[in-house]
């Protein structure tokens, strides 16, 4: 006998932040900069995406929810220093290193698939 299971709540949310944040890689493909990386992990942390802007690099936090306002929510200044973490160690692959241009967006993706960027969303103290 086989017996049928629904995937687990983890597993869910896991399959619906990689849709999202494939929505969110093409939008900015499309829009001229390319993917650099998808979940690039260091040592520090992991960053969603990592597009290319001309010379410089865009760090991508992709936040799924039901509405924007509750992706927004869901951000924390916890994964934000995960994301300067993370970013330090990706920009020693670069060229310019540490002097490289970097912008941080955030991507809200609700459950219609519709995104919304807010770029520079995230600076130093």
């Amino acid at each position: 006998m086989t017996v049928c299971t629904l995937p687990s709540r983890g597993t869910t949310n896991y399959h619906a932040g990689v849709a999202a944040e494939d929505i969110v890689a093409r939008r900015y493909a499309s829009g001229g900069q390319p993917l650099l990386a998808k979940r690039w992990r260091g040592s520090r942390g992991e960053i969603d995406l990592v597009a290319q802007d001309g010379d410089g690099v865009i760090f991508i936090e992709v936040k799924k929810s039901r509405s924007h306002a509750r992706a927004a929510s869901r951000l924390t200044h916890r994964q934000m220093e995960r994301i300067y973490g993370a970013g330090a160690e990706f920009l020693a692959t670069q060229p310019k290193g540490q002097l490289t241009d970097v912008r941080i967006d955030v991507a809200l993706v609700d459950d219609m698939g519709r995104v919304d960027v807010i770029e520079n969303a995230y600076m130093a103290a």
